[in-house]
């Protein structure tokens, strides 16, 4: 059987106090195991996995991330939720924390990017559920747009369920 989907991510953070509340106050994870000083592991918000997220400390001296820019790495992880009054309050708290980088619109998601407090950088994004998800859609579009979330709302619904399989609300 193949690959069904990514369980959990583990990064190296210089403070894992600073990352584990940004995680926590900005996008809602919750601590389920610590190892004081060291390292944390997070679960998000409705997820069923033992962690989604695991925080290691390499301490204050550690340099920035060289990837995409002289060396290989991993570009952002992909955090989704379930609908876009959802992603609005993550837009809204992410400008709070000024850790909002950028917004996009790529026709079947509409992405947030944000950056934590070690400058790493990951989406929260919104999927267009499945069934509104037509032949043709993303044909001659654009792939990448200045997303308006507000002209989002207004076109899907802030309560609209998104991702795959699932249905719209009559």
């Amino acid at each position: 059987m193949p690959v069904q989907r990514l369980n959990h991510a583990v990064l190296y953070v210089r403070d894992v106090a600073r990352s584990t509340a940004f995680y926590r106050d900005v996008l809602g994870f919750r601590v389920r195991t610590e190892i004081p000083g060291a390292a944390v592991f997070l679960q998000a918000e409705g997820s069923t996995n033992d962690h989604d997220l695991g925080l290691f400390r390499i301490g204050a001296g550690a340099g920035a991330s060289e990837a995409g820019r002289r060396t290989v790495g991993l570009y952002h992880l992909a955090w989704e939720v379930d609908t876009l009054a959802e992603l609005a309050r993550i837009r809204d708290a992410l400008r709070q924390a000024g850790a909002l980088v950028g917004a996009s619109d790529h026709v079947t998601t509409k992405a947030l990017y944000a950056q934590d407090p070690d400058g790493l950088e990951f989406e929260v994004s919104w999927l267009l559920p499945a069934e509104l998800i037509t032949p043709g859609l993303t044909e001659g579009a654009a792939m990448t747009a200045p997303l308006d979330l507000d002209g989002e709302i207004a076109r899907y619904g802030a309560h609209t369920r998104g991702g795959v399989g699932v249905s719209v609300p009559a």
